[in-house]
C-alpha cells in the first residue's frame, strides 16, 4: 500500500468500496466435479436462453427482468456470425445487433451471462450462423481440420472475445460472463468428418483457451471434449448424463422447453409438468447448471430463419412467449421449481448425491452433509401409476412421472406434477386503425401496388448451358432465382401428337417453385421440412412458334444442421417436356438458360415503400402472383404487443417501415391429423408428441415490434408471390384474457411460505394465489369459483358433483379490487361440501 499503514477509517472506506463497486474486481471462475466455482464458492445455477436479435433492444430489459423474476441466475445467448459480418471484414454491431449492450443489460440486472460464440450455432438460424461468403473461400471445408476455415473461425472468435475484453465484460474483469462455448453439437455429426474431426476439436479447444478469457469454456454434445473444456448435455432429459471426467461438473446447456415450428407442420408444445420433472431429476442426480432453450424464443425477423422451412415465429413454447408475455402456468410453475431447488442448494453443493430404490420405478436421492444439512428428492419415473412410498418413517404420495422436493428431508415443498401457479388465457384481439380496410371491405382503399416484372428484367442477368445450382448462384443475396428460356415449337414435335397432353416435368432440390408459361402461372410446387426435394408435373399448352418458359425458384431459409450442411444445394436439377400418348420426352436440362438473381422490386428497393412507381387502382387484383403491395396505417392504440394477421394471403415477405417482418406463408397448412387438445405429460417427450392447430396455417400471425411503429403514418409493404387478397389483412394485439388457478387440498404449501417456521407451515396448508400480469391492473371480476370437485380447464371451468355455495362470494371479497390475492384451500375457509372427498378450489378471474 505504498509503504503506509491502513487506518481504521481507511479500512472502512476500502471495505465499503469493495461492497459497492464490485465491477472493479474480477471474479475467479473455475469448476470442480460438482459445480462451477465462483470466487471459491460452488454455485447452483439456473439459466435461460434469450437470443438478442430475435427481439428488439426495447424489449431486452423487460425480458431480462422477467427472467430474473422467474428465478434465473444466467442468461445464455449465441453470437450470430452472419449477422455481425455479412461481408468479410465489415462488421455490424448496431441496433438489434448490439451484443455489448445486451450483455451490459444482463449485468445491470444482476445476472450472469453464458456467451456461446460457436461460431457455428445451428439455432434454426440461416446457414447455422455462418456467413455465406465462407462457402466461396477457395479450398475451404467448414467444421473440420481445414486451414482456411480454421483461420476464419479463429479470427471471428478472437474478435468477439476482444470486444468483450475491451468492455470488461468477462467475470475475470468484473463483468457478467462466466462461461463461453466453442463449437456446437459437433458430436452429433463427428463421424462424417472422419479422422480430421478429432484434430479439429482439439484445435478448437486449444484456440479457445488461448484467448485467455479467465472463464471456463464448454462444448455441448462433445463426449471427447479435451481438458479443460467442459462437455455438456443438450436434450429433453439430461439426468442420466455423465461428463467425461470426474473433475468436471454435470451441466445441461439446452433443456428444450418446446420445439421449433416449420412451415407445413403443426406447431409443437411441451407440458410444463414434464419440463419440471426433467429439471428436478437433473438436480436430483447431481446436476448443478441447467439452461432452458428457449426461455424466450422470439422472432426470426427478415430472412434470418434457417431450416429450411423454419417459420418466422421462434416462440418455442417458451416460458416467455414470442411477444414478451409470460406463458402461464409454465413460467410460474418453473419459478416455483427453481425456488424449491434453491432451498436445497447448500446441501446439494456440499456433497455428492446418494440414490436408493424405494420400489419399482420409485427412488430417493439424499444430500446429507456432516454438519447435518439434508435435502431429498423422491421420484416416480413410472408413467402409469401413482405410488405411495415410505421414506424416513413418513408416507409420501408420488404421482406418476413426478419428483417431490424435500429441502429438510421431511417436508415436501413442491411436487413437479402439482401446479400451484396462475394460468392465463391469452388471445389476439383485432385492432382496426383509423383507415382500416376489413375483410368485408374488398375495395382497394388505401392500397397501391406494383406488378413485378415476369422473368428476366435486369441487365445483370446471364446465360449459360445447363441448370445452375441456386445457392452457389445467388450467394443468398435473395430468396429468388429466375430460370428463363425461349423455346421454339415447330408443331410437329412427338410430344405434340394429336390428343397428347404435354407436361413439363421438373425436379428440384427445393424449396419452392412457380412455373410460368407464356406469361401465365401454370403450376407450382414445394418441398417439406422432412423432404426438401420435390418433383412436379405441370400440364402446359405450347403454341407453334416462340414459347417462353419462366421458372421462379425460391429458397425458404438455408440449411442450418447436419454434416456438411453447407454443401446442400437448392434449385432445379432436371426439366423435361413429355407427351402423354407416346411417352416422348425432350430434355431441357442441358439447354441454354438465362438467369436472374432476385426480383426487380428488390433491385428497386420497393421494401422501403419510397419508390415513385407505386400506383393506386380502383380495385386490387385477386390471386395474381408476383405483386408488390403498399399501404399506410396507424398503430393500434395502447401498449399491448402487436401482430399482423395474414389471412387471405398466399406466400411472400413483409416489411413495416422498412424493417423485415419475415416470410409469411399462410397457404402452407399443417396436416389434418396428429394434434391433441390436451397432452399427457407422463412419459418421455418428443417433438411430435404434443401438436396443435392441425389443418390450419403453420403460422398466421406475425410479430410486429412496438418499437418499429409510429403512432400514425406507418408503411406496410408486401411482396406476394403466390397471389392473395391483402384487403383481408388485419392487425391484432396480444391480450391476456382470464387468469386462473386450481389448487387441491393435497397440494404442498406454496414454496414462498417455506421461510416460515415449521409449526406455522404445518397449519398453513395449500394456498391459491392470483396475480394480474400487468402492473397497472387489478382483479375486476371473478368469472368462476368452485370449491369441491370442479371440472375443466382455464377458460372452460364448470362445477362438479359437489361445490361450496360460499365459494364465489368468499373469493370476490378476497380478490376484487386488488392486484393480487391469496386464499387458503381448506374446509376451514369454505366449509365441507362433500365429506371424505379430496377437494379443489378453481378460480377464473379477469384483470382490468
Amino acid at each position: 500500500m505504498g509503504g503506509g499503514t491502513l487506518t481504521a477509517v481507511g479500512f472502512g472506506l476500502f471495505f465499503f468500496m469493495a461492497l459497492t463497486v464490485p465491477s472493479c474486481f474480477g471474479a475467479n471462475v473455475t469448476y470442480d466435479h460438482r459445480a462451477l466455482v465462483i470466487d471459491g464458492k460452488r454455485r447452483l445455477l439456473v439459466s435461460g436462453s434469450i437470443h438478442y436479435p430475435r427481439s428488439t433492444p426495447e424489449m431486452w430489459p423487460d425480458l431480462i427482468q422477467k427472467s430474473k423474476d422467474g428465478g434465473l441466475d444466467v442468461i445464455e445467448t449465441y453470437v450470430f456470425w452472419n449477422l455481425h459480418e455479412p461481408v468479410r471484414g465489415q462488421y455490424d454491431f448496431e441496433g438489434g445487433k448490439d451484443l455489448v449492450k445486451f450483455v451490459k443489460l444482463v449485468k445491470e440486472a444482476g445476472l450472469f451471462v453464458h456467451l456461446r460464440i460457436g461460431p457455428y450455432v445451428c439455432a434454426e438460424w440461416n446457414y447455422g450462423g455462418f456467413p455465406i461468403w465462407l462457402h466461396f473461400i477457395p479450398g475451404i471445408v467448414l467444421r473440420t481440420d481445414n486451414e482456411p476455415f480454421k483461420a476464419e473461425m479463429k479470427r471471428f472468435t478472437a474478435k468477439i472475445v476482444d470486444m468483450m475484453k475491451q468492455e470488461n465484460l468477462y467475470a475475470s474483469q468484473g463483468g457478467p460472463i462466466i462461461l463461453s462455448q466453442i463449437e456446437n453439437e459437433y458430436g452429433n455429426v463427428v463421424s462424417a468428418y472422419g479422422n480430421a474431426a478429432k484434430t479439429y476439436i482439439n484445435w478448437a479447444a486449444s484456440m479457445a483457451t488461448s484467448l485467455d478469457t479467465g472463464v471456463p469454456w464448454v462444448m455441448c454434445h462433445q463426449a471427447d471434449a479435451p481438458n479443460p473444456i467442459i462437455n455438456t448435455c443438450n436434450g429433453f432429459y439430461c439426468d442420466q448424463f455423465t461428463p467425461n471426467s470426474n473433475n468436471k461438473p454435470k451441466m445441461w446447456t439446452e433443456n428444450w422447453s418446446g420445439w421449433f415450428s416449420s412451415f407445413g407442420d403443426a406447431p409443437p408444445y411441451r407440458p410444463v409438468e414434464d419440463i419440471a420433472f426433467a429439471v428436478a431429476r437433473f438436480y436430483q442426480l447431481g446436476g448443478t447448471f441447467q439452461n432452458y432453450y428457449m426461455y424466450h424464443g422470439g422472432t426470426n425477423f427478415g430472412r434470418t430463419a434457417g431450416g429450411p422451412f423454419i417459420t418466422t415465429s421462434y416462440d418455442y413454447d417458451a416460458p416467455i412467449d414470442e411477444y414478451g408475455l409470460l406463458r402461464q402456468p409454465k413460467w410460474g410453475h418453473l419459478k416455483d421449481v427453481h425456488k424449491a431447488i434453491k432451498l436445497c442448494e447448500d446441501a446439494i453443493l456440499a456433497t455428492d448425491p446418494k440414490t436408493t430404490s424405494l420400489g419399482q420405478n420409485v427412488e430417493a436421492t439424499v444430500y446429507k452433509t456432516v454438519s447435518g444439512q439434508c435435502a431429498a428428492f423422491l421420484a416416480n419415473v413410472g408413467t402409469q401409476s401413482d405410488a405411495i412410498v415410505k421414506f424416513n418413517g413418513n408416507s409420501y404420495n408420488l404421482p406418476a412421472w413426478s419428483v417431490s422436493i424435500l429441502p429438510d428431508c421431511k417436508n415436501v415443498v413442491l411436487n413437479t406434477a402439482k401446479i400451484n401457479s396462475v394460468s392465463t388465457v391469452t388471445k389476439f384481439v383485432r385492432q382496426p386503425s383509423k383507415d382500416d380496410t376489413t375483410a368485408t371491405d374488398e375495395s382497394a382503399s388505401g392500397w397501391s401496388l406494383i406488378s413485378e416484372t415476369l422473368g428476366i428484367s435486369s441487365d445483370r442477368a446471364f446465360s449459360q448451358l445447363g441448370l445452375v445450382e441456386q445457392i452457389n448462384t445467388t450467394a443468398d443475396q435473395s430468396d429468388y432465382l429466375w430460370y428463363s428460356q425461349g423455346t421454339e415449337i415447330k408443331g410437329d414435335e412427338p410430344f405434340l401428337e394429336d390428343g397428347s397432353q404435354t407436361t413439363l416435368h421438373i425436379d428440384s432440390l427445393g424449396h419452392a417453385l412457380f412455373v410460368f408459361i407464356n406469361g401465365k402461372l401454370a403450376g407450382s410446387g414445394k418441398g417439406r421440412n422432412s423432404d426438401q426435394k420435390f418433383s412436379i408435373d405441370v400440364p402446359v399448352s405450347l403454341q407453334p412458334g416462340k414459347n417462353k418458359i419462366d421458372l421462379l425458384s425460391l429458397t425458404v431459409g438455408l440449411q442450418n444442421y447436419g454434416a456438411f450442411f453447407d454443401t446442400r444445394g437448392a434449385g432445379l436439377t432436371g426439366l423435361q417436356l413429355k407427351g402423354s400418348r407416346n411417352g416422348s420426352t425432350v430434355d431441357l436440362s442441358s439447354q441454354k438458360w438465362t438467369y436472374q438473381i432476385g426480383m426487380k422490386g428488390e433491385e428497386l428497393g420497393l421494401s422501403t415503400g419510397s419508390s415513385s412507381l407505386w400506383a393506386s387502382k380502383p380495385s386490387l387484383p385477386k390471386n395474381q402472383p408476383l405483386v408488390w403491395y403498399k399501404r399506410t396505417f396507424d398503430a393500434p392504440t395502447g401498449s399491448s404487443p402487436v401482430a399482423i394477421d395474414f389471412t387471405g394471403m398466399g406466400k411472400g415477405q413483409a416489411w413495416i417501415n422498412g424493417q423485415g417482418i419475415g416470410r409469411y406463408w399462410p397457404m402452407n397448412t399443417s396436416p389434418n391429423s396428429g394434434c391433441t387438445s390436451s397432452c399427457n405429460y407422463r412419459g418421455s417427450y418428443s417433438s411430435s408428441k404434443c401438436l396443435k392447430s392441425c389443418g390450419k396455417p403453420s403460422q398466421q400471425l406475425y410479430h410486429v415490434p412496438r418499437a418499429w411503429l409510429k403512432d400514425t403514418g406507418n408503411t406496410l409493404v408486401l411482396f406476394e408471390e403466390a397471389g392473395g387478397d391483402p384487403t383481408q389483412i388485419s392487425f391484432a394485439t396480444r391480450e391476456t384474457g382470464s387468469i386462473c388457478s386450481r389448487i387441491s387440498e393435497s397440494h404442498p404449501i406454496p414454496v414462498d411460505m417455506w421461510t416460515l417456521d415449521e409449526e406455522t407451515r404445518k397449519t398453513a396448508g395449500p394456498t391459491l394465489s392470483l396475480d394480474c400480469p400487468l402492473p397497472n391492473q387489478v382483479i375486476s371480476k371473478i368469472n368462476f369459483a368452485s370449491f369441491g370437485t370442479p371440472l375443466g380447464t382455464c377458460g372452460s371451468f364448470s362445477h362438479g358433483r359437489c361445490s361450496s355455495r360460499k365459494a364465489l362470494s368468499i373469493v370476490e371479497k378476497a380478490c376484487v379490487g386488488s392486484k393480487s390475492c391469496s386464499i387458503g384451500v381448506s374446509i376451514n375457509t369454505f366449509g365441507d361440501p362433500c365429506a371424505g372427498v379430496t377437494k379443489s378450489l378453481a378460480v377464473e378471474a379477469f384483470c382490468a
